[in-house]
């Protein structure tokens, strides 16, 4: 790690001290944010179907509370300015809150609606406090080493998300009916998590004398290119939360021709495209790092397209199997795109607000992609979502494509 640091350039704003403490923490945070994932990936959704066998409604709700969690996390930055607390302060309390939701899921014995509740309760929770984050990694890691730190600890959280995906899906399958005990170990994990941002070093914003919950918006007003990508993010966005949205229920619906028990969900959905991701995420920071951010978002979204045409369309284990190995590859470089790329285009003191406009419209299409997902896979089947999905990453990467022209051209000079 001191060799890493202290190859940032003199002009990062964060102390080699603060950069060495962040991510001493940020690795630590990774373990149990690892775990965590699975819930939201896996096991949330299979819980709710092969043990509630829930009515779609509940899928739904299930599928899009992480999203709605997003949607709120606009309000987020603007609320910390006003109490003036810290950023980790304000992350406490939020993790806090979905420790609280998995222990409601814990607790539901035999209760669906308690389940799907607490469950809810703690994706919105996880999701709400995206921007937050974003905000402690523009201020203590170095502008060169960004994207190479941040996907150190994403590699590990995905080895550890990979392992969790096997041994729990194992473990669940063993247990049957009874899961309450992975729910309270989903708890205790978000316990940790807190423990180690608070342990981070403070990171203050400007405090404002009058709350303005929609003050963020300014931004995409005053600044044209921010406004660009935001628009054809919401089109990438949309298409690949389309497919995600089915990625449980099309391998557990007997419905859609395979239903797998939770071993196989565990492995495919969850260890597959970790592992994947674990053997690309850094090479991935280092391409942000050093090649032009359009090129990098091409690239990602070829991936993904690739992943969710096989998945969906391959009609075998195997093609399973490969399709999300393709989709945890471009999970590697998409991850620190959508993590870190408000850091390239805006000052230090609004990384916060920026990254709480682009969380805002994830969740807005978060929220309305499995609606339209669960539907329409109802009535036409998953392979219309998967061609509609992926037909809307297409067009995203042809609404950035003078960009990506212009970016060449001035590389060529």
């Amino acid at each position: 790690m001191a060799g890493i640091v202290s190859a940032a350039s003199m002009d990062d704003s964060a102390d080699i001290g603060q950069q060495r403490r962040t991510f001493l923490w940020e690795m630590v945070r990774s373990v149990p944010q690892g775990f965590i994932e699975t819930s939201g990936t896996t096991f949330a959704m299979y819980v709710a179907i092969a043990v509630f066998d829930v009515p779609m409604g509940m899928k739904m709700a299930i599928a899009g509370a992480g999203s709605i969690g997003l949607l709120l996390s606009l309000f987020i930055v603007q609320i910390v300015r006003r109490l003036g607390c810290s950023v980790n302060a304000m992350s406490l309390f939020v993790w806090a809150a979905a420790a609280l939701g998995f222990a409601m899921a814990a607790m539901a014995g035999s209760s669906a609606t308690l389940y799907v509740a607490g469950v809810c309760v703690s994706a919105l929770m996880l999701t709400l406090g995206t921007p937050l984050m974003a905000q402690i990694y523009r201020k203590h890691y170095p502008n060169r080493l960004r994207g190479r730190l941040f996907s150190i600890a994403g590699m590990l959280r995905a080895v550890i998300a990979a392992a969790a995906g096997l041994g729990l899906g194992v473990w669940l399958t063993a247990q049957g009916k009874d899961f309450h005990g992975l729910f309270w170990f989903y708890s205790g994990c978000c316990l940790l998590m807190a423990g180690c941002v608070l342990a981070m070093a403070r990171v203050k914003l400007r405090r404002t004398r009058r709350l303005r919950l929609f003050d963020a918006f300014s931004h995409v007003k005053n600044d044209r290119v921010f406004r660009k990508l935001l628009m054809s993010w919401m089109v990438l966005g949309l298409g690949n939360l389309l497919s995600f949205a089915l990625f449980v229920e099309f391998i557990t619906n007997p419905d859609y021709g395979f239903a797998l028990e939770a071993n196989r969900v565990g492995m495919i959905t969850s260890t597959i495209p970790m592992l994947a991701f674990i053997l690309c995420v850094v090479p991935w920071g280092m391409v942000f790092d050093r090649l032009p951010f359009y090129r990098v978002r091409i690239m990602v979204n070829v991936f993904f397209l690739s992943g969710t045409l096989v998945y969906y369309l391959g009609g075998s284990y195997l093609t399973l199997c490969i399709g999300m190995a393709i989709h945890g590859i471009a999970r590697g470089g998409g991850s620190i795109l959508w993590s870190l790329w408000v850091t390239r285009f805006s000052t230090e003191d609004n990384v916060g607000e920026y990254m709480s406009v682009h969380t805002c419209f994830t969740g807005l299409r978060g929220t309305i992609a499995p609606i339209i997902a669960f539907s329409v896979a109802g009535t036409l089947g998953p392979s219309v979502v998967a061609i509609s999905g992926a037909s809307l990453i297409v067009i995203s990467s042809i609404m950035i494509w003078p960009e990506l022209r212009e970016e060449a051209r001035q590389a060529s000079k």
